[in-house]
């Protein structure tokens, strides 16, 4: 069943949307981790792209409010870190290619060239 939960979770985030970057937090890799215990209550690990964000509580508020109206979801607990700290690496696939449709051009590839780095490194 948490698998399923998860999934729905899932769903959930990506309806949810940096109000600065027009992609959602989902696919922009802000999510480090989900889980869901027997108890209903679901704990979501993620971050902001940059420690001094302006909009890290409301976006918090908007996970809260939005996966608690998922039905077997009994509390949400959202823990915001930054450790490992946001970077392109950890969009999705669908994030990265979102991005290169809105601002025209990879931004994973500039970053390995002002960063260095592998492929191997991108997530999901």
């Amino acid at each position: 069943m948490s698998s399923k939960l998860i999934d729905r979770v899932i769903e959930v985030l990506k309806s949810i949307y940096d109000p600065e970057i027009p992609i959602n937090i989902y696919d922009l890799g802000l999510i480090y981790n989900i889980s869901v215990d027997d108890a209903g209550v679901v704990r979501i690990d993620m971050t902001l792209t940059t420690p001094g964000c302006p909009i890290a509580f409301y976006v918090v508020q908007q996970i809260i409010s939005s996966v608690k109206s998922i039905e077997g979801v009994n509390d949400v607990k959202v823990n915001v870190t930054f450790s490992p700290p946001w970077n392109p690496l950890k969009m999705t696939k669908d994030g990265r290619e979102r991005f290169k449709q809105l601002f025209g051009y990879d931004i994973v590839e500039e970053f390995l060239k002002t960063h260095g780095g592998a492929k191997e490194n991108a997530s999901k």
